[in-house]
């Protein structure tokens, strides 16, 4: 028996045109807003003045702007390599069938993820304190007084140092994701291959690897997104500091926006993140393509 109800497009074009003028507003207007004020030297008033493209072409002059981009570009290597390394070590280790309470260990490693960035950098910047902070305790206990320092206030190891917390954080929300993509692949596969003695590393390497290369790969576009637009725990721990050691492109944006009122340079700034960042993403997705269909 056949029905007598035939679908209607305009029912369903109906439930989607509420989500996407929402996405449209929320989305795409801020982005062809701040697109259009970075073309104004503005200063937050009434009083706007039309200058074109010269913010944007200051933006290639700029040395604090290419400084901010290099600490960008360093923070997202070091987390590629720091969250996502760390949550495929941890997700085979806890795929392994000796591993007890597996669900208790995968809760406590994504807690971290659910903190707010700003709880994390005052946690952290109680660890790196002077006067109280762990490291520092932990070095007058073992007798290294001299090794004691204002760790956020040394120009060599600020960035390292804020990056920890970035990769601290975020490990177990790809862990979860990295986990998640492993248990959809058949169980006899990885049976199979230790049967043929792949384990360890060498199971990790040429059964593993390829299998979830997709979820790697969606894992490596989140991570370098989220490190690209990086501002609350640098805002919390450093504010930037020392000098400009630790400023990131959001950082710079910001303090141009709302500590100098240069509104007009801000936005064109923060189109600038949004461009650098499609180019990261995009050509990571098209190196990690190639190299893909050459194994294959």
């Amino acid at each position: 028996m056949k029905s007598s109800l035939k679908p209607r497009p305009i029912i369903f074009i109906s439930y989607l045109i509420l989500p996407f003028l929402l996405y449209t507003f929320v989305v795409f207007v801020p982005v062809i807003l701040a697109a259009y004020y970075g073309c104004f030297e503005w200063a937050g008033g009434p009083k706007m003045k039309f200058i074109g493209l010269g913010n944007y072409a200051q933006l290639f002059q700029d040395k604090e702007f290419i400084r901010a981009l290099k600490n960008n570009i360093y923070l997202v290597v070091v987390c590629v390599f720091g969250q996502i390394g760390f949550a495929f070590l941890f997700a085979m280790m806890l795929g392994g069938r000796r591993i007890r309470m597996k669900g208790f260990h995968r809760t406590m490693s994504f807690f971290p993820s659910v903190l707010s960035a700003v709880v994390v950098g005052f946690i952290w910047t109680m660890i790196y304190d002077y006067n109280y902070g762990l490291f520092n305790s932990i070095l007058r206990g073992i007798g290294m007084e001299d090794k004691v320092q204002p760790w956020l206030a040394n120009e060599k190891l600020a960035l390292p140092l804020v990056a920890l917390p970035l990769i601290w954080q975020y490990i177990g929300y790809y862990l979860i994701i990295i986990s998640s993509g492993m248990a959809a692949v058949d169980p006899q596969i990885f049976e199979m291959a230790e049967i043929d003695g792949a384990t360890g590393w060498k199971k990790a390497r040429y059964i593993t690897l390829p299998l979830v290369k997709n979820v790697l790969l969606v894992c490596v576009t989140l991570c370098i997104a989220g490190n690209m637009k990086a501002f609350d725990h640098i805002y919390v721990m450093t504010g930037g500091g020392p000098g400009t050691t630790t400023n990131v492109m959001a950082m710079y944006a910001y303090n141009t926006s709302f500590i100098t009122y240069k509104m007009g340079y801000g936005s064109a700034l923060s189109i600038g993140i949004l461009v650098v960042s499609l180019i990261l993403v995009g050509g990571i997705r098209g190196i990690i393509g190639r190299i893909s269909k050459e194994k294959e």
